[in-house]
Order: C-alpha cells, then sequence, then structure tokens
C-alpha cells in the first residue's frame, strides 16, 4: 500500500466488481470473444449513463470530482451494497493528502470508557481503533483474549489473525475470521490512505502472510458490527460468543467490542469458570 494506493484502489475496486457482473444478468448478449470475465468498461459506462473515456478517468483515479449521481449510477450497474457503495465514494473522492505530516498521535482511551469495561465484570470486553488495534480492555475480556500477554506493538487483530500461529487454534472458523478481518481493514485503509501506520500494517501482512495477500486481492469490503465469534480458550475450551459493537461518541474511530453469550448458555457457565479462574491467578 504505497503512496498511490488510493488511486490505484479505486480501479482495482471497480475491476474486482465489473468482474462479477455476467453481461446477461443485466442485459446484455452473452456472446463474442472476452478476455476478462464480466462487464467491460464500454459495457458500465453506457448501463450508467456516462461517456467511455469519463469512465476511464474514473478506474484510473482521475475522476476526483466525479458527482454523486455518476457514483451512485455505477453502483447500481455493478450491483454494490450499501458498504460497497460507501467505500466506492471514498476512494473515488480521497481527501487531500497531508505533506510532510507526522505518524498520528496515540491512541487513548477515555478513563470513563475504561471505567464502563470494567463494570463488565460478566462480559468479555475491549476497544479497537483505527487499523483494529486493541487500545483497552476489561479483566474477563483479557482471560479470553490473552491482551496482556501480547507485546504493546502487537495488540492488533489483524497481526493477530495472520501472523500468530495460534490463531488457527484459537478460531475453529479461521477462514471466515480471516475474511471478515481483511474486509474491515479494507474499509479503514480506505478512509485513511495517508495514514503511515496503516500503511505500513497492510505492507508488513502482505509480505509476511500469503493468506492476506490473497484476500486482500479480492477486494472485499465489509463492516463487522455484529456478529458470532468462535473461539477454542486453552483453558475454557470452545466458546460460542455473539458479539455488538458500539461507535465511541466522543471518538468514532473507537469502538467498544462486546461479547454477549446467551444466558445460563454452556459458553456464560464456562465465561464464568474463566472469570473466577482469573481472578484467583
Amino acid at each position: 500500500m504505497d503512496g498511490d494506493w488510493t488511486t490505484s484502489e479505486v480501479g482495482d475496486f471497480l475491476r474486482s466488481r465489473r468482474a462479477r457482473i455476467r453481461p446477461e444478468e443485466v442485459g446484455l448478449p452473452a456472446h463474442g470473444r472476452r478476455r476478462v470475465p464480466g462487464l467491460r468498461r464500454e459495457e458500465v459506462a453506457q448501463l450508467a449513463g456516462v461517456s467511455v473515456d469519463y469512465y476511464i478517468r474514473l478506474e484510473q483515479g482521475r475522476g476526483t470530482s466525479v458527482s454523486d449521481a455518476v457514483l451512485d449510477a455505477v453502483a447500481r450497474v455493478l450491483r454494490l451494497d450499501e458498504t460497497e457503495q460507501a467505500h466506492l465514494r471514498t476512494v473515488a473522492r480521497p481527501r487531500p493528502r497531508r505533506r510532510g505530516a507526522a505518524g498520528r498521535p496515540a491512541a487513548r482511551v477515555r478513563p470513563g470508557v475504561q471505567l464502563l469495561l470494567d463494570s463488565m465484570d460478566r462480559t468479555p470486553a475491549f476497544v479497537l481503533g483505527r487499523g483494529m488495534d486493541v487500545l483497552a480492555w476489561n479483566a474477563l475480556g483479557d482471560a479470553v483474549a490473552g491482551f496482556t500477554r501480547m507485546a504493546p506493538g502487537e495488540r492488533n487483530m489483524p497481526r493477530q489473525v495472520f501472523l500468530d500461529p495460534a490463531a488457527r487454534e484459537l478460531y475453529p472458523e479461521w477462514a471466515a475470521v480471516a475474511a471478515q478481518t481483511v474486509a474491515h481493514l479494507r474499509i479503514d485503509a480506505g478512509r485513511h490512505s495517508d495514514d503511515p501506520e496503516l500503511c505500513a500494517l497492510v505492507g508488513e501482512l502482505s509480505l509476511k502472510s500469503e493468506d492476506f495477500r490473497r484476500l486482500w486481492a479480492d477486494h472485499q469490503v465489509k463492516e463487522c458490527m455484529y456478529g458470532v465469534k468462535r473461539l477454542r480458550h486453552p483453558v475454557a475450551g470452545l466458546l460460542t460468543l455473539p458479539y455488538e459493537t458500539l461507535t465511541v461518541p466522543a471518538d468514532p474511530e473507537q469502538t467498544i467490542v462486546v461479547y454477549t453469550p446467551e444466558p445460563g448458555s454452556e459458553t456464560a457457565e464456562r465465561l464464568a469458570l474463566l472469570g473466577s479462574w482469573a481472578s484467583v491467578g
């Protein structure tokens, strides 16, 4: 992810979405030899009601003044969902780059947010910042994920998923967790393409993990606002953990992730035992 990342991202993203649409799906004849799968650029332009030259400039990252109407038309042709549409707007019209800007200041969690985490003594919870850095946690969250055992620079969810050898044992559904992690990270990278630390994270993961490189090349984007994650804890065993994410009002780049196991479930009982064991330890 170099200095021209946003320029290449809009083109790569649109090409990946063109490739998944068959001509017959949009009422075009499917006959004729095609060098690549999906729609041609001129077909997208025709269906979106713009000139071919205009669409080509958009794919080349030269359409920074493109209107909402054009982006909406392209999104309609390519059948983008809501998250994909938002990502297209972000990478098609990136924020001006800051010249000579220093790295971002260290993210800090307000004391009130930490108190909120600590008050959830029966629920694992932690705070994620930009790039899915782990910024804070409560005791049960630490007992589940082992944040205090990680070096400060390693407290990052993508690094843990792709670079920690124990991750595939920790996550029984590792492939799904990995794909979801990359899809969320790409949204963050699109929003902050001028962040050197985020660029460095993507570069490090691309260099060290073939799985990350493959998933990054798919250009999937997805917000991880809620769902279910399964963990195989070395002490508590298999945990089935529904989760919800809450944006911190004073800092929209920070989200509180809360695991919410069903009361009375086997996972809830195992968490209670894990909490008792952690407090004794």
